[in-house]
C-alpha cells in the first residue's frame, strides 16, 4: 500500500463478484461531500416540514390531547393517558368555516342584547370557568361568541353538556383552536370584539410532568396567537382579559399573596408557562398598545367544575369507596388551599373586563399612548386545610373518605394558597363572599343531579342557585338540571 494513502483517505465500496469483496480507494474529500448533499437535504426536509405544521399554527404537539382514567387521577391529571387527535381534525378556517349561514350565526351570538353592551371573544368557552362567564354575560345583555377545541384532557362529554347549556342561552361555542390564526381573523373580519377573555389553556400542575410541550403549545404559544391577531389584524384593537394563575407565585412564602411579591421562582412547569405569559403580555402591551389585565386566579371549584381538580374527583371516589391520598408538607402540617367559589371568580372576570380601559395601538403598527397593563389576584382570602374540605364533603355525602396521607412530592405543587384581594377590590369591588361550606353544597347537589345518582345520602337542602353556573332563576334552574351525564 503506498505511503501517501492516509493523506488522501480511504473509501470502501463493495462490489459481489462471487462472493468476493472488491475494495477501492477514492479520495476523502468525496466521503466529506457526500455527507454534505446527505446532511442538506436531511436538513432541508425537516425545515420544511417545520415551516409547514407552524405556517398552519398546529404543532405537532397540539394534536395531542388527553383524558383521565377514574378518580385516582391527581389534581394535574397523573393517571392521564395520552390520545390522539389528528392535525387535519383541528379547526381551519378556510375549510371548516365559512357560507352565509354559519357567518350570519356567529354575527348573531356576538351582538350584544341591550345598548352599550359589550362583545366578547370567549375562548375556552366549554370550560369550567368560560362556561360560568359567558352565560353572565349573556344574561346581562352583551354579545358573547365562544370557541373550544374540546380536546379530552378530562371527559369531553362534560365541555359538550356545557356547550349545549351554552346554546340554550344563545350562545355558539366554535369548535376550534386559538392556534388557528385564519379562523380568529376570520372572526374578527366579522365581528368587531371590544374584548376578548382569553380563557383557553392546558391546565394542571402535576401532569404537565408528563406532556410539557402541551403547556407551552396551549399556555404559550396559544396566547401570542390571540396577541397577534388583536394587535395586528383587529381593528380597533380590543382589551383583553385573560387567566393566568395563583401558581406564579411558586415558591414564595409571604402570605398572603400580593401582585408585588415576586414570581420568578415557578414551582412547575405550568406556573412557567403562565409566568411566560405575563411577560409576553408586557410586551404586547409595551409594543403594541393592547390593553392587558391578567387574572391570578386561586383554586376555583363550584358546579360543572373540573374533574381534574381534587374536590371533584375526591366527591367521586367518597362515593365509590375508593381511596384518596391528601398530603402534607413535610414539617407535617396539611396542604392548604384558597378556595375560591366559581360565582365570585365570575364577578372578579366581568369587573376586569368592565375596567379594562381602551388598546392604543392600530393594525398600521402605531399606538397614540401607554394602555393599560394590570394583574390581580382572584382568591377567596381564607386558605383552608384540604382536610377540612374532605370532612365537609363526607358530611354532605353521609359517607366517610378512605384516607391515604403521604409527604408532598416534589411534583409541583406548593404547601399553601392564600390570596391578597386588595387591588382587586379597590378598582373594580372584588369581594369574595362564598365559604366553602356553602359552594360545596352547591357543588355537592350539582354532582348528584347532572351525574343521577341514587344514593342513601343526607338529603342536600337546595339552595338557590345551586346546580348552575351563576343563575337563580327557575328557568335557568330546570335548564341546568336538564344537562346530565345521559344527555
Amino acid at each position: 500500500m503506498p505511503a501517501d494513502a492516509a493523506a488522501k483517505g480511504m473509501k470502501l465500496e463493495r462490489y459481489a463478484s462471487g462472493g468476493a469483496m472488491l475494495l477501492r480507494r477514492v479520495a476523502s474529500g468525496k466521503i466529506v461531500s457526500a455527507s454534505s448533499h446527505l446532511l442538506f437535504r436531511a436538513t432541508v426536509l425537516a425545515t420544511l416540514a417545520l415551516v409547514f405544521l407552524f405556517t398552519f399554527h398546529y404543532p405537532s404537539l397540539l394534536s395531542r390531547s388527553f383524558t383521565l382514567s377514574g378518580a385516582g387521577a391527581g389534581e394535574g391529571g397523573a393517571a392521564a393517558h395520552a390520545s390522539h387527535r389528528s392535525l387535519l381534525m383541528s379547526s381551519s378556517a378556510a375549510s371548516v368555516y365559512g357560507g352565509a349561514a354559519w357567518e350570519k350565526e356567529v354575527r348573531r351570538s356576538a351582538k350584544p342584547r341591550k345598548d352599550g353592551g359589550i362583545t366578547v371573544l370567549v375562548t375556552g368557552a366549554a370550560g369550567f370557568v368560560g362556561t360560568h362567564c359567558s352565560l353572565a354575560l349573556r344574561a346581562r345583555g352583551d354579545g358573547v361568541l365562544g370557541l373550544d377545541n374540546f380536546n379530552s384532557y378530562y371527559d369531553p362529554e362534560l365541555k359538550r353538556a356545557r356547550q349545549r347549556l351554552l346554546a340554550g342561552r344563545g350562545v355558539l361555542v366554535l369548535d376550534a383552536d386559538i392556534n388557528d390564526a385564519l379562523l380568529l381573523e376570520k372572526l374578527f373580519d366579522l365581528v368587531s370584539f371590544t374584548h376578548v377573555l382569553h380563557l383557553a389553556a392546558q391546565a394542571g400542575v402535576r401532569y404537565a410532568m408528563e406532556a410539557p410541550q402541551t403547556y407551552v403549545a396551549s399556555n404559550v404559544a396559544g396566547l401570542v396567537s390571540v396577541f397577534e391577531v388583536a394587535a395586528k389584524h383587529a381593528d380597533p384593537q380590543p382589551a383583553i382579559v385573560w387567566a393566568s394563575s395563583s401558581s406564579v407565585y411558586g415558591l414564595n412564602t409571604d402570605a398572603p399573596f400580593s401582585e408585588d411579591h415576586r414570581t420568578d421562582r415557578p414551582a412547575s412547569l405550568y406556573a412557567a408557562t403562565k409566568k411566560a405569559g405575563e411577560a409576553i403580555a408586557h410586551t404586547y402591551n409595551h409594543i403594541y398598545g393592547l390593553s392587558i389585565t391578567g387574572l391570578r386566579f386561586f383554586t376555583v371549584y363550584g358546579p360543572w367544575g373540573r374533574p381534574d381538580m381534587a374536590y371533584f374527583f375526591f366527591t367521586k371516589s367518597i362515593i365509590s369507596g375508593e381511596p384518596i391520598t391528601l398530603f402534607r408538607a413535610a414539617d407535617g402540617a396539611d396542604a392548604r388551599r384558597d378556595f375560591t367559589y366559581i360565582d365570585d371568580v365570575v364577578k372578579g372576570c366581568l369587573g376586569a373586563l368592565d375596567t379594562s380601559g381602551k388598546s392604543t395601538g392600530s393594525k398600521s403598527g402605531k399606538k397614540s399612548g401607554p394602555a393599560p397593563l394590570r394583574v390581580y389576584n382572584l382568591g377567596n382570602t381564607s386558605p383552608v386545610p384540604v382536610t377540612r374540605m374532605v370532612a365537609i364533603l363526607e358530611k354532605l355525602l353521609g359517607k366517610k373518605a378512605n384516607k391515604r396521607i403521604v409527604t408532598m412530592p416534589s411534583n409541583g405543587d406548593v404547601p399553601f394558597t392564600h390570596a391578597n384581594v386588595s387591588h382587586a377590590a379597590h378598582d373594580f369591588g372584588y369581594r369574595p363572599t362564598t365559604s366553602l361550606d356553602a359552594g360545596l353544597r352547591h357543588f355537592v347537589d350539582w354532582f348528584v343531579d347532572y351525574y343521577k345518582l341514587k344514593l342513601d345520602i343526607p338529603k342536600i337542602a337546595k339552595v338557590a342557585g345551586a346546580g348552575k353556573p351563576s343563575s337563580s332563576s327557575k328557568k335557568k334552574k330546570k335548564a341546568a338540571a336538564a344537562m346530565s351525564a345521559s344527555s
